[in-house]
């Protein structure tokens, strides 16, 4: 007979992890430091110059929230940096628009503002992942007519040629071909080189590691002076009153395609300008 002393039955209990009822300190720290700032940027007593630096340094403490905004629409046909640049320059507005006195956190108006300027801007832009059809029609036309005029002249004809041959708008040829190519995906394995040594993907830059130098290089202000007066007013019309492209065009008195174009341009000189001055500071 078993007489060892018969052992309990262990009673389980569910212990739920803690819940998490404040911020962590890095964005408790980032809150109360953008609180701070923000009273100096916008206090009538401080001087000028102290207002903007604290104005951009709200800028700076907060592109971490910008850049993770940003990322979350990676994969969807337009590139991270320009990404990144659209959220930033949302950042930037949201830090003018701001008013303390108001009492929020500055997180709870600037994010809505940076998620609905990434919207905009896949709206804007988003032809450029699914062309309309009347856009790949036009370029298919083109380049078959091209490619049947270069058969025939043994040389590779010019765009007025390609109108006239085959009776089609001077404009619309242009914009057609030198669109030629962009609705095609290209392989990343691609050869860049004829003794294949880099590939296309080679080129592309971890979205991670292109952060650590955000901070120099998506201070916009100083290249924002340089650009041109009407250039000046494209960009305060399209991320500072947050204005369609059409709304732009109606007002400089060109068409909806131009200011798609500006756009385009301008964004590049500002990243141009960005990178520039990232070489500098590093170098």
């Amino acid at each position: 007979m078993n007489t060892a002393p018969m052992r309990e039955k262990p009673t389980l209990v569910q212990v739920n992890a803690p819940r998490r009822t404040h911020q962590d300190p890095a964005d408790n720290d980032r809150s109360v430091e953008t609180a701070r700032l923000l009273r100096i940027a916008h206090d009538p007593d401080e001087t000028e110059a102290r207002r903007a630096e604290a104005r951009d340094r709200v800028v700076v403490i907060n592109l971490p929230v910008a850049r993770n905004l940003a990322t979350r629409h990676v994969g969807r046909g337009i590139a991270y940096d320009d990404l990144v640049q659209v959220a930033s320059l949302a950042l930037v507005r949201a830090v003018d628009r701001f008013d303390p006195e108001f009492g929020r956190d500055f997180l709870s108006f600037a994010v809505p503002s940076i998620r609905g300027e990434l919207k905009r801007h896949f709206r804007d832009l988003g032809w450029m992942v699914r062309p309309p059809r009347s856009v790949q029609e036009a370029q298919a036309e083109a380049v078959k007519v091209r490619d049947e005029l270069e058969a025939k002249l043994g040389r590779r004809p010019t765009d007025e040629e390609v109108a006239e041959h085959g009776g089609l708008d001077i404009a619309a040829v242009s914009e057609a071909l030198a669109l030629q190519g962009c609705f095609t995906p290209a392989s990343l394995d691609k050869p860049l080189q004829a003794d294949g040594t880099a590939v296309l993907g080679s080129l592309i830059a971890d979205p991670e590691s292109q952060f650590a130098a955000s901070e120099a290089r998506l201070m916009v202000r100083p290249l924002l002076r340089r650009l041109d007066p009407r250039d000046r007013t494209i960009v305060r019309m399209r991320w500072f009153e947050q204005r369609t492209q059409q709304e732009i065009a109606d007002a400089i008195g060109v068409t909806q395609a131009q200011v798609s174009r500006l756009l385009t341009r301008i964004l590049n000189e500002l990243r141009a300008g960005l990178e520039d001055g990232h070489i500098r500071q590093t170098a």
